[in-house]
């Protein structure tokens, strides 16, 4: 069913459902999947484009939180590590195993025995072992170009990375094979009361000036740093104190730093650990992690001062790459909806598990991790439903993802991409491959995305506007200098007949495209001047 179909089924009046979710990110695809899987009729609205918030802008690892174990989050560790195994078991292609290599330096904290403790720990969650430690050498071997001085050798564990954005997409799919409706662009405006309890809400979509009712005696506000938004508007005094906090990234050529696992250091200003890791073809450097001042409706931006902040690491750790600004692709900054106790704590030393706050059938949660997305989803759930959870939530080793059918690799695509292809689409692969070229988008590239791929987003992915396409559904935005500039007429020619859109559409929607590029996902405008 497409968009036009599910708002005329909603117009017409099938609108009475068990739940609705508000909140299109990790957290609110995963309540749609349980939820749905759970044989609930269930609503999915999201009022920009799916994982436009946080979950298109995470650091892109599904790890079980060493530094958390570090910090004595045992429970949350637990968690994670269990969920990141079952992830990578159900989703090979999406999710997959990356090796993380940490250096130990003279004088470092935490010094190589302390560090081989917490992965024994670690390990012992996992029931795998996967910690080992390096010399000097071997670590100069592991990683090519890293600094020498001081260099007392070096921890290798293994966690997990995934294309976020491609992780909420599969999981909105799974719903609505199991009958949810999913709405991106659908705000939602009002929430209904009937003697206090919770009956319903008011939504309205993009293209429409008429809102819609929807009758449900459940809402699931999963809206991340929004939260507090839907729920204080209700109950001032329920509210979620969240602290948002920004965390940004660069985007360089992976020639320019080639790593083949992803490598930490702790920055000597603040103690947090900094990763340069390998990513869709490019070498991503991250994160930072402090207060977001800005309008949460708008698109976070990186500063000058997180830019020089990650620049530093990068000279620290490799200082004969000589990187610099005119070497970054792109940026992103995304902000995690920290739930604070408000005693003014550093921003790393916040607590990062999840809250849930309930008000008489109004469900909202904050905090949380990427990789816990089902932990959070099923405990929104179960005290959402309260006495009947137990007979209605499906059996918690159902799996998140349904098994991929078996079916032949086409001769023109190599191992790898089949790989990547059957974690990203599951079982709609062989529909995907059927719908466009298998020619890969840039020729001698290391990104391997096919035409296919962008065929399929335009028809069957809910692609509203171009920065969906090329910022979520692919990454092409993120990986290719200026935005893929050069390619937008390759593009427009595969793709504008496909999305129903006239001359003047397109001529619209690349030029909302690229000052979006230009104002939240390259370099700050007096940087960028400066940039070479």
């Amino acid at each position: 069913m497409n968009r036009t179909e599910t708002l005329n089924t909603l117009r017409s009046g099938t609108n009475e459902f068990d739940v609705v979710v508000v909140g299109g990110g990790i957290t609110g695809a995963g309540v749609a999947r349980e939820a749905a899987g759970s044989g609930l009729r269930t609503l999915l609205v999201e009022q920009k484009d799916f994982s436009w918030g946080t979950s298109s802008r995470s650091s892109k690892m599904v790890h079980g939180g060493l530094r958390y174990l570090g910090s004595g989050h045992y429970g949350l560790t637990r968690d994670a590590v269990r969920e990141r195994e079952r992830l990578m078991n159900e989703a090979p292609g999406l999710i997959d195993p990356l090796r993380f290599i940490m250096p130990h330096f003279k004088g470092q904290f935490p010094g190589p025995r302390l560090f081989q403790t917490l992965l024994r720990v670690y390990d012992f969650i996992a029931r795998n072992r996967s910690r080992h430690f390096l010399t000097p050498a071997e670590s100069m071997l592991w990683v090519p170009g890293l600094t020498g001085e001081n260099l007392t050798g070096a921890s290798g564990f293994t966690d997990a990375v995934t294309d976020d954005s491609r992780l909420v997409l599969r999981l909105i799919a799974e719903a609505r094979r199991d009958g949810a409706l999913c709405l991106n662009y659908t705000r939602a405006l009002e929430l209904k009361r009937q003697a206090g309890q919770v009956s319903g809400l008011l939504v309205q979509p993009e293209e429409s000036e008429t809102p819609v009712e929807i009758s449900a005696p459940l809402v699931i506000n999963a809206t991340g740093a929004w939260a507090d938004r839907l729920q204080s508007g209700e109950n001032p005094a329920q509210a979620m104190n969240i602290r948002p906090l920004r965390g940004s990234h660069l985007v360089l050529p992976w020639s320019r730093l080639p790593v083949s696992c992803s490598v930490s250091l702790f920055h000597p200003e603040d103690g947090r650990p900094v990763f340069a890791f390998p990513w869709l073809g490019t070498t991503v450097l991250g994160t930072t992690d402090l207060d977001h001042e800005g309008s949460l409706d708008q698109e976070p931006v990186i500063s000058e001062a997180e830019t020089a902040y990650l620049l530093e690491i990068a000279s620290r750790l490799f200082p004969g790459s000589r990187i610099s600004r005119g070497d970054i692709l792109s940026t992103w900054a995304g902000v995690r909806p920290v739930v604070t106790d408000g005693s003014g704590k550093a921003p790393s030393k916040e607590n990062r598990e999840h809250e849930l706050r309930a008000d008489r059938g109004l469900i909202s949660i904050a905090g949380g991790k990427l990789t816990t997305f089902r932990v959070i989803a099923r405990e929104a759930l179960t005290q959402g439903l309260g006495e009947k959870a137990e007979k209605v939530l499906r059996p918690e080793s159902e799996p998140v993802f349904q098994p991929l059918k078996e079916s032949a690799r086409p001769s023109a695509v190599g191992h790898q991409t089949w790989h990547r292809l059957q974690g990203f689409y599951g079982p709609e692969l062989a529909q995907m491959i059927a719908s466009g070229s298998m020619e890969p988008v840039i020729l001698g590239q290391a990104s391997d995305l096919l035409w296919a791929e962008l065929c399929w987003a335009c028809q069957r992915e809910d692609v509203q506007h171009l920065d969906d396409l090329l910022l979520r559904r692919t990454r092409l935005g993120l990986v290719l200098p200026e935005a893929g500039k050069a390619l937008l007429p390759e593009i427009r020619r595969h793709c504008q007949a496909l999305l129903g859109w006239d001359d003047q559409r397109w001529e619209q929607e690349q030029t909302r495209y690229l000052e979006i590029y230009r104002n939240a996902y390259s370099l700050p405008p007096g940087e960028a001047s400066d940039a070479g």
